[in-house]
């Protein structure tokens, strides 16, 4: 696709059955005259995540999305990547935690991993939180934006904000962990925001 394909304002489908994203996109877009529907609202099946990257699961999504609705799509793939473990958990983030969705367990299972590699230093720990937005249309352009944010993997988890393992993760540069900082703190650091701004810029702007 051409750099320069912008979004007209209307109806935007939001590759996600997740209402707190939907909540989120909506607000961002809505001064833009978007009108943000998710897939959920549209009774869209959910493609199975099968890529082993942050791109190809956010491009299949969108892709299934904006095929199925005739609308322009955007969808996200994001996850927790530690150096030492050789960027796992990564795009299995979520599975980590397993049918649950107990990140309590997700992060005990990091801490257990980094322990049996012996990273025990600040150098050792480094770890990074990763987003990738896709913007798919009907006719099959696509483009991606990748935002990322650079830190520590910390133990025992601090802070009860956020989700995941905001909990266990320190930015560089910061002394509190996502899970100390509340969302509008979170949001100016974040790995999504920066994604976001990257699509707002290039598709939007």
């Amino acid at each position: 696709m051409t750099a320069e394909r912008k979004l007209e304002p209307g109806r935007l489908v939001l590759a996600s059955h997740n209402p707190g994203k939907l909540a989120e996109i909506r607000d961002m877009l809505a001064p833009f005259g978007f009108e943000v529907v998710s897939a959920g609202d549209l009774d869209l099946p959910e493609p199975e995540e099968t890529g082993t990257t942050f791109e190809e699961n956010a491009e299949l999504k969108a892709r299934a999305a904006a095929e199925a609705s005739g609308l322009p799509a955007l969808a996200d793939d994001s996850g927790f990547c530690v150096a030492a473990l050789d960027g796992a958990p990564g795009v299995y983030s979520a599975r980590w935690a397993g049918p649950e969705k107990d990140f309590a367990l997700a992060m005990r299972n990091v801490e257990e991993k980094l322990q049996a590699a012996g990273a025990a230093s600040e150098a050792q720990r480094s770890a990074s939180f990763v987003a990738v937005l896709c913007l798919a249309w009907p006719d099959g352009d696509v483009a991606l934006y990748r935002g990322e944010v650079s830190g520590t993997c910390v133990w025992p988890p601090r802070g009860s904000h956020g989700f995941g393992y905001d909990p266990v993760f320190q930015p560089d540069g910061e002394s509190r962990t996502f899970g100390e900082m509340t969302q509008t703190e979170k949001k100016a650091l974040s790995h999504r925001a920066r994604a976001f701004a990257r699509f707002r810029a290039s598709a939007i702007g």
